[in-house]
């Protein structure tokens, strides 16, 4: 069975001092760095957020306050503060992330008008990222999936690899979760099971 390590946006703006920090973000970059060498993949794919500066998730482009809600296209948009705008510091790889045996990136979260929390698809279902057709092409079967974060990019990636037929499996050391509320990390681990991820310690 062919396999794949997914690394979910490792990026400045998500890991220590960025601008949308995940606590105790850079404390998975050693354990990511040790999994691609430890383990033979067929293939390793980096997800890169990669938003316009007028992104619609924005709360400074909607007159909203970090932390409030809208609806954005006729789905529910938490208002983000400004983050991984493409060509800046904090849309790049962190640093300590070894990108030596990377074999392809995907970016997401290019349309203005939709977030894209999954590294497969927008948050609409409405647009592919191109990573599906990546990994049957060379007839992947069985999904590790590491990165940031939890709660958000991380699960949706998760199940949306569910959903496509992968066999998917998350590394529990390999992610950290935002926590906007406290039990979002424990909800998101239970919906991840619920929907036949495994979750490995």
């Amino acid at each position: 069975m062919k396999k794949a390590l997914i690394i979910v946006d490792v990026q400045n703006d998500f890991c220590e001092g960025g601008a949308l920090a995940v606590p105790g973000a850079n404390e998975v970059i050693p354990y990511i760095n040790l999994l691609m060498e430890e383990n033979e993949y067929d293939q390793i794919v980096l997800t890169q957020d990669w938003h316009p500066a007028n992104h619609k998730s924005f709360a400074s482009n909607n007159g909203q306050k970090v932390g409030e809600s809208i609806i954005l296209n006729g789905v529910p948009q938490f208002m983000w503060p400004d983050h991984c705008v493409q060509g800046t510091f904090g849309a790049e790889f962190h640093k300590d992330l070894n990108r030596d045996k990377v074999t392809h990136i995907i970016q997401k979260g290019k349309n203005t008008e939709i977030d894209a929390y999954s590294g497969f698809q927008d948050n609409n279902h409405f647009m592919k990222t191109g990573l599906d057709d990546f990994l049957k092409y060379h007839e992947i079967q069985l999904l590790e999936i590491v990165g940031l974060a939890m709660d958000y990019c991380v699960k949706f990636t998760c199940t949306d690899a569910v959903a496509n037929g992968y066999v998917t499996c998350l590394h529990f050391n390999g992610t950290r979760a935002v926590n906007v509320k406290p039990d979002n990390a424990r909800d998101a681990i239970f919906e991840m099971l619920q929907k036949g991820v495994t979750v490995l310690g």
